[in-house]
């Protein structure tokens, strides 16, 4: 064994001649034949997906491109104003505040799912009740459901479920997330919509994504918004015109 063994990776290699994906060769085996959605399954995952699987990913990776002027949209933009020569800085920066409030919720839902769907299908409203329970009563916010501008219903949500059932894949934490909801009203009287970013969690998760890779899947598809978004900044500026209305906002108090 030598001693660069350790040295090495699974994903790709690189020779002279060609260019090999997970044991495929990109050239041949994969370009024109494989869409980036299955590109990406098999990337992280390893293995190729079922039409099915490629659906529900393609779906999900929709759902999260693009929210509107999100505080990561205009940290985008406005990174964009002060250093229009960086691109890639623009984008860095719009994908830095994907947390607890904006599309880290992807992550933190898988996670909170974890041990619910641990407990097994027959336990699941009764994992799910424990759990609600005691987040609330540590003080904490309940990943998966709420929405700032989606107050009754988030029109991702019920897209994701019907088509997780038509592609026969709505597994354990998809059901587990709608126990959630369900536990979280009756602990505490308010209705609260199954959000875009905590159904996309579940299905993610339900695909097989560990939770600790699912916030990166999210910060793949809304990079597609953001470069959307400072396209049109390049365009039509709207950080420096925001700006300078704040400014004028400051000066005036």
């Amino acid at each position: 064994m030598s001693e660069h063994d350790w040295l090495h990776t699974d994903i790709g290699a690189v020779d002279a001649d060609s260019i090999t994906v997970r044991g495929l060769d990109l050239a041949n085996d994969l370009m024109g034949k494989a869409t980036f959605t299955e590109l990406t399954y098999l990337l992280v995952r390893g293995r190729a997906p079922t039409p099915q699987e490629t659906v529900l990913l393609d779906a999900v990776l929709v759902s999260l491109a693009e929210h509107g002027l999100t505080p990561t949209v205009l940290a985008a933009r406005l990174t964009h104003t002060g250093a229009p020569e960086s691109l890639q800085g623009a984008v860095a920066s719009g994908l830095l505040g994907a947390g607890t409030v904006f599309l880290g919720v992807v992550e933190d839902t898988a996670v909170f799912l974890e041990p619910i769907v641990a407990a097994g299908d027959d336990d699941l409203a009764r994992a799910a009740a424990d759990a609600v329970r005691a987040r609330i009563a540590a003080g904490g916010r309940i990943p998966g459901i709420g929405h700032p501008i989606h107050k009754a219903d988030d029109p991702r949500t019920a897209r994701i479920y019907a088509i997780a059932s038509e592609q026969g894949l709505e597994g354990p934490h998809l059901r587990a997330l709608r126990h959630v909801a369900d536990a979280h009203r009756e602990a505490t009287g308010k209705a609260l919509p199954i959000n875009g970013a905590g159904v996309a969690g579940a299905a993610l998760a339900d695909l097989g994504f560990p939770a600790r890779i699912v916030r990166g899947m999210a910060l793949l598809a809304r990079t597609a918004g953001l470069v959307a978004h400072l396209d049109e900044e390049m365009s039509r500026p709207l950080g420096m015109p925001l700006f300078l209305d704040v400014e004028r906002r400051t000066q005036e108090s």
